[in-house]
Order: C-alpha cells, then sequence, then structure tokens
C-alpha cells in the first residue's frame, strides 16, 4: 500500500542495486562480487534480479510497514517483517493473489516497462488507486495486471483501508466492460467488512482483449496461432 506520486522508479528502480537488498542477495549467492553488482538498468533482461528489484527502491515507503523505507513489508496475517519479495513468495505458496492499493498518480514519470513486468512476476493481479499516469495504466492492462480506481471522492483513507484486509473483487467473470465497474470488498481480521464500486480502468476494446488473454503478449501468440 503506497501513497500519491509513485513514480515508476519507485516500482521497479534504474539504479545501483544494494549490497542488502533482495536483488542483492540473490547476485551474492550466485558469487557475484559486490563491485561488479552494477545496476537495475544494467540488468533488465535477468528477470531473477528484476522481479527482486521490484518496489525495491530505498525511498519507498511501503504503508503495511510504517517507519521504514525501500523493499521492506510484513506478511499478513501473521506480521512478519521481511522483504516485498519474500512476502510475494510466500503468499504465492499460499496461493494468495495480490493487489496494489495507491493513491493519486500512481506510475508517474518515465515510462518504464519494468513497472509492470515486474508487479505481475511477483503475483500481482489488479492495482486500485485514485489515479494513474497514462502510460502506466496501459502498461499494467498488457501484462494482464487489472487496473481500477477509486469511486470520484472516495479513497483508501475515506473508506477505511488500511492495507491489511483480505479483498475479493467481483464483476470480472461476468464479463468486464471498458470503463465500467466491479464491486471490492474488503474484509478485515476483526470482520468488519467494506464494500465499494471501483471503476475499471480498461479504457478501450482492444484493452479489454489483452487483459482477457491475460496480456498482450498471450494476445499476439494466439493471434499469430489462430491465423496460420
Amino acid at each position: 500500500m503506497v501513497g500519491d506520486s509513485v513514480t515508476t522508479d519507485h516500482i521497479s528502480p534504474a539504479g545501483n542495486i544494494a549490497y542488502d537488498s533482495p536483488a542483492g542477495r540473490y547476485l551474492r549467492e550466485h558469487e557475484v562480487d559486490r563491485t561488479e553488482f552494477n545496476s537495475y538498468g544494467s540488468r533488465r533482461g535477468n528477470h531473477e534480479v528484476m522481479a527482486r528489484g521490484t518496489f525495491a527502491n530505498i525511498r519507498l515507503r511501503n504503508q503495511i510497514a510504517p517507519g521504514t523505507e525501500g523493499w521492506q513489508t510484513r506478511h499478513l496475517p501473521d506480521g512478519e517483517a521481511m522483504s516485498i519479495f519474500d512476502a510475494a513468495e510466500r503468499y504465492g505458496a499460499e496461493g494468495t493473489p495480490l493487489i496494489i492499493l495507491a493513491g493519486k498518480e500512481y506510475g508517474s514519470g518515465s515510462s518504464r516497462d519494468w513497472a509492470a513486468k515486474g508487479p505481475r512476476l511477483l503475483g500481482i493481479s489488479a492495482a486500485i488507486a485514485e489515479t494513474y499516469e497514462r502510460i502506466h495504466r496501459s502498461n499494467l492492462v498488457g501484462m494482464g495486471i487489472l487496473p481500477l480506481q477509486f469511486p470520484t471522492g472516495q479513497n483508501r483513507e475515506s473508506l477505511g483501508l488500511t492495507g491489511e484486509e483480505s479483498f475479493s473483487i467481483t464483476g470480472i467473470a461476468g464479463g468486464l466492460k471498458p470503463r465500467g465497474s466491479v464491486t471490492v470488498t474488503a474484509k478485515s481480521a476483526s470482520g468488519k467488512t467494506t464494500t465499494f464500486n471501483a471503476v475499471v480502468r480498461i479504457d478501450t476494446p482492444v484493452e479489454l482483449d489483452y487483459y482477457q488473454h491475460g496480456g498482450i503478449l498471450q494476445y499476439v501468440l494466439r493471434n499469430l496461432i489462430a491465423g496460420r
């Protein structure tokens, strides 16, 4: 869960790989000397490094782990502190799909394909934000991540969301429509339920095709196969 103006560099940094980061740990485990870590930008062809670099910007503030910066989070519901990558791996093993909660201008800054690829590799299936940067929103759809938008005048604070809830999204299987709506239900550990409608930020019929195929690559491949 992040605040306003989270940039693509917060999501997928291009700078130097920190020694104690998940990506740094991975490189050390593969006997790469610290002097040769280089940057995420130089290793963007290595999905293992880039997945571990997702949400690893040292200035990122994850509101699930208040008082920290960087790649820190807490695994829920037990609250154990760990890296975002390690938590994503554990959630994946548990069969738990993930969502992003964000504020205004999510994905602002320079266009960066790994800012959508990385979250997909972490098992993120949807994002709910107040507003999106135009290109990043399109890139999320292209990677099969569903971008949703809070209703006008509402956000996670006004809805009382802490990020510790379990979320369910209904209305996907029934058939999405560009700029349509789905129902989001958030249930807290205490049993409190919050329900709201979210705008589907799939903006065009072509984007809907991409999403329904699981992403733009799958869409293109299936069309190539069908055309043989």
